[in-house]
């Protein structure tokens, strides 16, 4: 088995054409079978995803087998390529456009995961009654979201086809969240002249005003997954702690 990539939770192997997601043993079992459960009732989209082949448990350690797809992350071609920015934007964004036009009634409501991670966040309290208040007043919409768009995210293959992997986040809801999630995967990978981009082009693209996708931005990042590293912590608190976008 050849290891594809090893962080503090997970390893991701690859056996053929069989690619495997190995959690440790700390990892909640509750969040890897959501995460198969996810992925499985996307698949009936239609969309362009691994397969999900089956979850397993050996010696305590849970995993995930699926599909292993052949290519290079958009990400990747973007880092190779930066001349063709412009075009790898747009098809990031026809990409989502087709995510978020999908329908999928099983999954979780956005709106209830970004309570409970508000709730849970270490924020004032004055300050987590605004953003319940924030999230309450938001559109109901029922549409699919990815949960953590990013290039890095797509798999384009030679043959072209661009497939869209880890669904763990994936929730129903206003679409609108994925935007600004995606806006903020930028910034904080330090490419603050490509969201300006990417947020422009998307509001462009589908005749939504920029202040619309702002106002979701204080509650995207008070819900937002810490990682623990300081900076980053630091940097979506200015988000968070923002009353209203001019």
């Amino acid at each position: 088995m050849e290891t594809l990539l090893q962080t503090a939770s997970k390893t991701v192997l690859r056996d053929g054409d069989v690619l495997i997601k190995q959690f440790d043993e700390s990892y909640p079992k509750t969040d890897v079978l959501n995460e198969a459960l996810n992925h499985a009732r996307v698949e009936d989209t239609g969309l362009c995803i691994p397969k999900v082949l089956g979850v397993s448990c050996n010696e305590g350690k849970w995993s995930i087998a699926m599909d292993y797809i052949e290519g290079k992350t958009l990400q990747q071609l973007m880092d190779e390529d930066p001349s063709k920015e412009d075009e790898h934007l747009a098809l990031f964004l026809e990409v989502q456009l087709e995510i978020n036009s999908k329908k999928v009634p099983m999954l979780s409501r956005l709106r209830d995961k970004m309570q409970s991670r508000i709730s849970a966040s270490g924020y004032p309290q004055a300050v987590r009654y605004d953003l319940h208040m924030r999230v309450d007043g938001l559109p109901k919409h029922n549409k699919l979201c990815h949960g953590d768009l990013a290039p890095s995210n797509i798999i384009i293959t030679p043959a072209g086809e661009r497939y869209i992997i880890d669904w763990s986040h994936a929730t129903q809801g206003n679409a609108s969240a994925d935007t600004a999630r995606a806006y903020i995967n930028f910034i904080i990978d330090g490419k603050q002249a490509l969201a300006e981009k990417y947020l422009k082009m998307y509001c462009e693209k589908t005749g939504t005003d920029v202040r619309y996708i702002q106002s979701f931005l204080p509650i995207v990042a008070a819900a937002y997954p810490k990682k623990h590293h300081e900076k980053e912590a630091a940097f979506l608190a200015q988000w968070v702690n923002v009353v209203d976008w001019q």
